[in-house]
């Protein structure tokens, strides 16, 4: 992995981590959310609108859609925690809606064009549900044959998060997203 800085998104999630003593998956977001004081409220919304936070008297509060897949949810939760960690100051006088952006799927043609907090969002989500040391020790030792989704299925399922999600997070580990 490469050298990170303080205001990394992936640093803040690890240190975000570690500060609350999580060191196995799956990673309880939630719980997260309620340590950093913050409401998760799940409502039906619009298809295209996976979440949003905003902060009401002084309490965070993160919108969730009830629609979308658990393991959809958890990323979203992830995400505004990203927003809520990295970029609260822009938060606390507005809500910041998120609409259902491609969550992983950002390579840099893709992310041209993309507003720079969403991608730090992304990549603080993708670390804090798929830390970078609980990757590498579940793939230790571990061959992959390319034709078998077993694998790949069974480890997705242990972080509850979806498969192409964790494809992409191991193709991409190593280096920033």
């Amino acid at each position: 992995m490469p050298k990170l800085t303080s205001d990394d998104p992936f640093s803040r999630a690890q240190k975000l981590l570690t500060r609350l003593d999580i060191k196995s998956a799956p990673i309880p977001v939630e719980k997260i959310a309620k340590a950093l004081d913050a409401q998760v409220r799940f409502a039906p919304f619009d298809d295209e609108l996976s979440g949003m936070i905003y902060v009401k008297n002084g309490v965070p509060i993160i919108g969730v859609n009830s629609l979308h897949h658990p393991n959809r949810q958890r990323f979203t939760i992830a995400h505004e925690l990203g927003h809520l960690e990295l970029h609260r100051a822009m938060i606390t006088n507005s809500v910041h809606v998120d609409k259902n952006f491609p969550a992983l799927m950002r390579d840099s043609k893709s992310a041209n064009g993309t507003e720079q907090i969403e991608i730090a969002a992304n990549q603080f989500a993708a670390e804090l549900l798929m830390p970078h040391t609980l990757i590498e020790q579940a793939l230790a030792g571990k061959q992959f044959d390319i034709d078998d989704d077993g694998p790949i299925e069974e480890l997705a399922k242990k972080f509850r998060v979806s498969k192409q999600a964790l494809e992409y997070r191991i193709r991409n580990r190593g280096q920033s997203i």
